[in-house]
This record gives structure tokens, sequence and C-alpha cells, in this order.
């Protein structure tokens, strides 16, 4: 069986045809095998201490969502360690900063309420993933405990935490991702100015752009 992507490129469009699909579950298994024991059982179904002392000390988690029709988005949050509160076993809070606007995550969670975290601390192997439901909340206690140089958030991402479990090493350590003498160069790559000058066709100078961007992390951080 085949399966056709279409990947747009400028004005063209080229077609790559997948010959060996994978289709079910039993074909899946068969290649990667049942998971080891302990990796089933690791999974729980609240905040436990270890989740708490990671969380705490985390200065980035990675959000998914996805709206009613299923479309997908992952949105980067980030800010000094701890910036997510635990509130309990069940629920967690994070702060919503300044940014682009676009809400893509909030906007999905009004049509589905169904996230997926993954935490991060530098220098650290391991990550930690939460799945669960959230709600925007603007509770004002809340809010006030979340402020960061004197400003509350307009609002909060809470989860009500269904599924909690800490994921392996391996794919930091293939990725090299903390390791700063095996990061690839950034010659060559364009900044976000040029990217979004190109992608919409925007009748502006990039350099212009690029000075409303740097005013803007230094005006709308917080």
């Amino acid at each position: 069986m085949s399966q056709r992507e279409r990947v747009k490129i400028g004005k063209e469009k080229a077609v790559y045809t997948f010959q060996d699909v994978i289709t079910d579950r039993a074909q899946l298994r068969e290649l990667i095998g049942e998971p080891p024991p302990a990796c089933v059982a690791k999974t729980i179904l609240e905040l436990d201490a270890h989740c708490d002392a990671f969380i705490a000390r985390s200065p980035f988690v990675l959000i998914t969502s996805a709206n009613a029709r299923g479309q997908m988005d992952i949105s980067p949050k980030g800010d000094s360690p701890g910036f997510v509160r635990v509130l309990d076993r069940q629920t967690l809070a994070i702060p919503e900063r300044p940014g682009n606007r676009r809400a893509d995550t909030f906007m999905n969670v009004l049509e589905n309420p169904q996230v997926g975290l993954i935490f991060l601390i530098p220098a650290k192997s391991e990550t930690l993933r939460v799945s669960g439901r959230a709600r925007i909340v603007r509770d004002s206690g809340l809010r006030e405990s979340l402020a960061a140089r004197g400003k509350a958030p307009d609002f909060a991402l809470a989860v009500d935490v269904e599924e909690a479990f800490f994921h392996c090493s391996k794919c930091v350590i293939r990725s090299s991702l903390w390791t700063p003498s095996a990061w690839p160069s950034l010659k060559g790559l364009p900044n976000l100015a040029r990217t979004m000058v190109d992608a919409g066709a925007l009748p502006m100078p990039v350099e212009a752009l690029e000075e409303i961007i740097k005013q803007d992390e230094v005006d709308r951080l917080y």
C-alpha cells in the first residue's frame, strides 16, 4: 500500500510516494516488540514528589494541543525555573506571558481540552511528560502568585493531570542536546524576520521587521 505526502517547495510541488507503510498495531509491534514492564508501570495518574521537584527546576515546557478537527500545535513556554506551578497532586498552572497574540494553544483548548506537556531542564537528560485536560483560568489570587517582575499574567493554563511519567535519556544522548561542542553551526540560517517576510510576502525590508522583533523582545517579555 502506498501513501503520498505532498510537500510545497516555493511555488513548485514535489510529490513523494511511500511504498511500505505500517497501517496497524500488529505490524508495529512485530517490528518493535512489547514495552518492558517497568516502562509501562512508570506511568502514574497524578503528580508525585519526583514530578514536583522536576517541574520546580524546569525553565521550559512544550505544550501540544489540537483543535476539534485534529489539527495539531506545539507551543514552547519558558521563564525562570519553577514558573509552572504545581497546585496539587492533579493540577498545575502555566502562566501566559506576552507573546505574538496568535494564541494557538488557547484557541485549541476552547475546542478540545486535551493537552500534552514535556518539561526540560538544561543538562538533565531525562524529560517529564504530562498529559491531561486544560482550562483557561483568571482567578485573581492565582494570577498574582504567578507574577513575574511585578506583572501578573492576564490568565493561566490550568491542567488537570491524567497521566505523568519520566522519559528516558536516549533521545537527548543521541542528539547531544546539552553538549555545546556537538552543536551544529548556525551559519547560514535565516533570522525570524527573514522567515516571516518570505512566508508572508510582506512588503517591508527584513531589517525593519528585525528591529521591531528586537524591540518587542525588550518591551514585552512580561
